[in-house]
């Protein structure tokens, strides 16, 4: 796929790829804010500290409700952890990450080819996924993490017969069914587990192949960010987010998770609708069709994935075209006309799935407390940039608005010759993610565990720090790496 900046794209951007002397959107001279530069990075600390009062409050909230009843079935609330404190092979490798990153991760990502950037983005976010697993050691945070009762590979054998097992599939979702499906089984379409049938079939079977496939293909998530924030919002900015793309606090949870893996699924759908929708690539339909497809699979893997919706939309808003729909459509539609033919209803299962909902801890954990403790991990999951970054992102959503109701093209310029659309176009794409999340949220179908069961809309928070000064760039990082660091060591992340 071609996606190099055409000269249109670097003209309306005022930049080259690279380039030291392209104008900085937070320099005081530039930022949308600069009339009030001083009182916007005043708000930014306050969210930050918001944030925190946010997780605080969960944490004491969270331990006396457990300690007086256990309701909330997580043991250090609001986190699904226990209190663990130990160091592992993975330790060296975790910390010598992040002091590279936080060091040199800014200035090498402005500066990089935009290829060797993507390369570069997407072997960092493995190493950081792996070395944060490592902690953990190989077998217990690894090996073992997909293997365990309630997970996808504990029934392999039972998808010999692939076709006749998803006709029944449906028959063993709720708990006093005979050969009911463990947690995650249950807890999932098929599609999920057929993935790790699948590299089981290929010879790629067992808790360590299914752990590589979910951080390898999970790490690519940061790719499909990266470009579809570049041909939205432009260059600057992409290179501006690949740091805080790298070094995700979600990294914790993402290994080794199943949900890193959805995660990609549904941020590739999302960059091939972006490079479709802007047809930046040579065949945009092929594209369309790619990404509905992608998100027709997204949809086979988590029930609650179809609110990525949402972002994908936004995508189409941002883009000022609805070109790409019907071929985006058309692809959507193959993986469920599949799985129906093969017998697999997904409303069926999903009304299945609530009634096992609420048979197990879901039927327990009181709404009251996870609505906003939810919130408290989304925190964690994302780090204090991307707290600070949608606080920015909203402060650009009124105007974001306006300029779309304008119909302005191109890049709007204030009198002074600040550069608007960029920043209120990344806004956008962050609030879509931020109001899929909330749905989510508000559904009562994710209490507890959404640090990470959201992986895939925590993603999209995080291209939002690029909106902070680049100055201020490396304190951000280290604001949002060490509680996640702290957390892998002092807590055991079990799901």
């Amino acid at each position: 796929m071609k996606t190099e900046h055409t000269p249109r794209t670097e003209a309306a951007e005022g930049t080259g790829p690279g380039r030291p002397d392209a104008p900085d959107a937070h320099d005081p001279r530039t930022d949308p804010e600069s009339a009030e530069s001083g009182r916007a990075r005043r708000l930014d600390l306050i969210a930050a500290a918001a944030g925190i009062l946010l997780v605080t409050a969960a944490i004491l909230v969270g331990h006396a409700i457990q300690n007086r009843n256990g309701t909330l079935r997580a043991q250090w609330p609001p986190l699904l952890a226990s209190w663990d404190p130990h160091l592992g092979p993975g330790t060296p490798a975790a910390l010598a990450m992040a002091v590279l990153v936080v060091a040199y991760g800014p200035p090498l990502a402005a500066r990089l080819p935009w290829r060797g950037l993507l390369a570069a983005a997407w072997a960092g976010s493995t190493a950081w996924v792996f070395s944060m697993a490592l902690i953990d050691g190989w077998y217990r945070g690894v090996e073992r993490r997909l293997t365990t009762k309630h997970e996808y590979l504990r029934v392999i054998d039972r998808f010999d017969d692939i076709p006749a097992t998803l006709r029944d599939f449906t028959n063993h979702i709720v708990i006093g069914e005979p050969g009911n499906w463990p947690a995650h089984v249950a807890g999932h379409p098929p599609g999920a587990t057929l993935t790790f049938v699948w590299l089981d079939r290929i010879g790629l079977g067992g808790g360590a192949w299914a752990a590589v496939w979910c951080v390898v293909v999970g790490s690519s998530a940061v790719l499909a960010a990266l470009i579809t924030v570049r041909v939205l919002a432009g260059e600057h900015l992409a290179r501006r987010a690949a740091p805080f793309l790298v070094l995700a606090p979600a990294a914790v949870w993402a290994g080794v998770s199943a949900d890193g893996y959805f995660a990609a699924v549904a941020a590739w759908s999302v960059a091939l609708l972006a490079l479709a929708a802007t047809r930046r690539v040579r065949f945009p339909a092929a594209a369309a069709v790619g990404g509905g497809l992608l998100f027709g699979w997204t949809c086979y893997l988590s029930y609650g994935l179809g609110l990525m919706a949402a972002v994908l939309l936004v995508v189409l808003v941002l883009a000022r075209t609805a070109r790409p729909v019907v071929p985006f459509l058309l692809g959507a539609l193959v993986v469920p006309a599949a799985f129906t033919l093969a017998g697999f209803n997904w409303w069926t299962a999903y009304h299945l799935l609530v009634e096992r909902y609420y048979q197990g801890a879901g039927g327990i954990r009181p709404y009251a407390y996870w609505v906003w403790a939810n919130l408290a991990c989304a925190v964690l999951a994302s780090g204090l940039a991307a707290v600070a970054g949608v606080r920015r992102s909203a402060s650009y959503a009124f105007g974001a608005v306006r300029e779309l109701r304008t119909g302005a093209g191109g890049v709007r310029r204030t009198g002074n010759g600040a550069p608007h659309a960029p920043a209120q176009r990344l806004a956008l794409l962050v609030l879509a993610a931020l109001v899929a999340l909330l749905a989510a949220d508000l559904s009562g179908m994710s209490k507890a565990e959404t640090e990470r069961i959201w992986q895939p809309f925590l993603l999209w928070l995080l291209p939002a720090a690029a909106l902070l000064p680049a100055r201020t760039a490396r304190y951000w990082l280290v604001a949002s790496v060490v509680p996640a660091l702290l957390i892998n060591h002092l807590l055991w992340t079990g799901w």
